[in-house]
């Protein structure tokens, strides 16, 4: 039989060329798909999307998102990892494997506030018992604990407030109980605070910090040591339909070769903006874990290793909100703007009173996300602002 030349479409679809192996380079490869190839039927069926040892759907991975998996793994001291689109959605993965109707969940008041209005949909729309905490609760939390509870939720610090959890007493009680916790460990990136060291279960954190260090990518991760607790997460994140580009990816890949070094660059940076700022009459608290004004300082000190750029400040109660939010206004360097752990400096004031069941202290609190810029400008920024109150 006589074969025929190809149509040129065809040539072009399924070119001859093929690039010379041997090839290396630093970087992990880009590897897009969404049809992953089998070398015949056999291989096709004996494969599982469960098996992170081969490639079934673009969706349950690539290359490129399995070696970023690994290495979130090891940061955080776990086994597994699992990618998601946000930090957000990576909090909704954890939520809605562990917890069914009827069941009871605890999430710290000072949790990140979409954790807490997620909670308020599950109880609301699927018939979940949800409860905030004081997150300096510690071993008490025991007493709270229901039949029916099977999640607790920690955060630590807390979200603009900064307290600083006593996860290994929160984590003992929990287990005497038969209850899995849950720990949100974004602010200390994994290097700063190993969870599981500390008895938690489940961490996740938003890999839009420090990982990609540009303010520009939005990604989640959830990290188990146990391998039946990842298998739950894998099937729930499969029935969501959960994924993350390639690309992403690769941005936050390229990002953790230099997180140590950038988060050790805005630890220093922060613990200097925030001595000085303790020495102004304007702010009559520092609420950075690493100053005894911080509930938890204590306990930070035992459990933790160091800290990022983020912290808070308390204005003195002569200051109105309109003149904290003009404070805010007038400074040059500090932009405005959520989120945090990249280069650029934030500033962001909060009504913290609305944001907590039982807030006691005055004054008007606001978050500094302190940068990669040279602190005696970050200061001078700073000062120049609070002159004009």
């Amino acid at each position: 039989m006589t074969n025929k030349k190809q149509g040129q479409n065809t040539s072009i679809v399924h070119p001859e060329y093929r690039a010379p192996e041997g090839f290396a380079s630093f970087p992990t490869a880009i590897h897009h798909a969404s049809t992953v190839l089998f070398k015949d039927v056999e291989a096709m069926r004996s494969r599982s999307w469960l098996n992170k040892s081969a490639y079934t759907y673009g969706l349950h991975g690539t290359p490129t998102s399995f070696q970023l998996e690994g290495e979130i793994a090891h940061i955080e001291g776990g086994k597994h990892c699992v990618l998601a689109p946000s930090g957000l959605s990576a909090i909704s993965l954890v939520s809605l494997t562990f917890l069914s109707s009827g069941d009871d969940v605890l999430i710290p008041d000072n949790a990140y506030g979409p954790n807490k209005e997620f909670g308020m949909w599950l109880k609301n729309s699927f018939g979940i018992s949800v409860r905030f905490y004081d997150p300096m609760i510690g071993s008490a939390i025991g007493e709270l604990i229901l039949p029916n509870t099977r999640l607790i939720w920690a955060e630590t610090p807390g979200s603009v407030s900064m307290e600083v959890a006593d996860i290994p007493a929160i984590c003992n009680a929990a287990h005497s109980r038969g209850v899995l916790v849950a720990v949100d460990n974004t602010w200390s990136a994994g290097l700063a605070f190993k969870p599981f060291d500390h008895g938690v279960d489940i961490s996740m954190q938003a890999l839009t910090k420090y990982q990609s260090g540009g303010s520009d990518v939005l990604m989640g991760a959830v990290i188990t040591r146990d391998s039946e607790l990842n298998n739950r997460i894998l099937m729930t994140h499969m029935r969501l339909g959960l994924g993350v580009g390639m690309d992403d990816v690769y941005l936050v890949l390229r990002g953790l070769q230099s997180m140590k070094l950038r988060f050790e660059a805005h630890d220093i940076a922060a613990r200097k903006i925030a001595a000085w700022l303790k020495t102004r009459p304007e702010i009559i608290k520092v609420l950075h874990p690493a100053w005894e004004d911080c509930p938890g300082h204590a306990i930070w000190k035992r459990d933790f290793t160091g800290a990022g750029g983020l912290f808070s400040v308390l204005f003195d109660e002569k200051f109105s909100e309109a003149q904290t939010d003009q404070f805010v206004n007038q400074l040059k360097l500090f932009k405005i703007g959520f989120s945090w752990g990249g280069s650029h400096s934030l500033c962001v004031p909060y009504r913290i009173e609305t944001m907590r069941e039982n807030w006691q202290d005055k004054g008007i609190l606001v978050r500094f996300n302190i940068g990669l810029e040279d602190v005696d400008d970050l200061i001078a920024d700073i000062e120049q602002s609070l002159n004009l109150l």
